[in-house]
């Protein structure tokens, strides 16, 4: 599982929804195992720490222009801010609901699809009629946080990918795709830690000592993963669009449907 959180985390194809469908296959659920959809949350933090490791040098610059009351990374970190606030709140406010009746197979199968079609007529349009207003993430306003930030909270619903929704999005208010990808990034790391932490005190009951080995192997393992692909899909995007991506999105989500309806395989709530 935490192979597949670190494969997936960064790559428009939902981490979420490969899993679910992992934990399906393998048994990895609330049914079979306590505290299974904790688990996939908490391994997110393995995620971040490559981020962070991958982005040190320009965070740390963050950090010292804000000591120096440097007013573009003043605005850098406000729109972070702005950015997290959307998925924050909805998350918070429906995160039970969403748990109890998206978080199935047929769901992430369906989200798969259509986030593929999404992604082809979003690099279609760029391909074609649109216009890159901002080049680098310094160059975004409070506004153009708050679209990425809303775009962000459609991956609240498990199989739309908040790394492909925060990207295509940006793409479709006017980002470059290096500028949308980086602002992407810098967003997980308040969302994900948020969401990481906010689980672990709802479920600060119900955990045990016997929980702590499992969740250390998945987040370091994550964390491994992570590294490798974020430093791979930085050069990946400089020469390729994310076409391919949408087409695994398409070809896996019927693979689903079709395993699921024909009955060849079971697979869990």
């Amino acid at each position: 599982m935490g192979v597949v959180e670190g494969l997936t985390e960064f790559l428009p194809v939902s981490s979420t929804g490969h899993l679910i469908l992992a934990g399906s296959l393998i048994g990895f659920t609330d049914e079979t195992i306590k505290s299974a959809k904790l688990f996939d949350i908490v391994i997110q933090a393995g995620a971040i720490v490559a981020v962070v490791i991958v982005y040190w040098q320009r965070l740390r610059e963050t950090l010292a222009g804000l000591r120096g009351q440097d007013p573009r990374q003043r605005r850098f970190v406000i729109n972070v801010l702005i950015g997290f606030l959307p998925a924050a709140v909805l998350g918070v406010l429906f995160s039970k609901a969403i748990k109890a009746h998206l978080f199935t197979p047929a769901v992430v199968a369906t989200t798969f699809i259509v986030g593929g079609i999404v992604i082809l007529w979003a690099e279609r349009r760029a391909a074609t009629t649109a216009t890159v207003r901002i080049e680098n993430v310094d160059d975004m306003t409070p506004l153009d946080a708050l679209k990425v930030g809303l775009a962000q909270s459609l991956a609240l619903v498990p199989g739309t990918s908040r790394s492909g929704a925060t990207i295509i999005g940006g793409m479709l208010f006017g980002l470059s795709r290096k500028a949308a990808t980086d602002f992407s990034f810098f967003l997980a790391i308040p969302t994900l830690i948020g969401a990481s932490v906010y689980s672990l005190w709802k479920a600060r009951d119900t955990l045990s000592a016997a929980d702590v080995p499992v969740l250390i192997v998945g987040t370091v393992v994550s964390f491994l993963v992570a590294w490798v692909v974020v430093r791979w899909l930085l050069r990946f995007i400089a020469t390729h669009s994310f076409v391919p991506f949408a087409w695994y999105r398409i070809a896996f989500g019927i693979v689903v449907l079709v395993t699921a309806y024909s009955g060849l395989v079971t697979w869990a709530a």
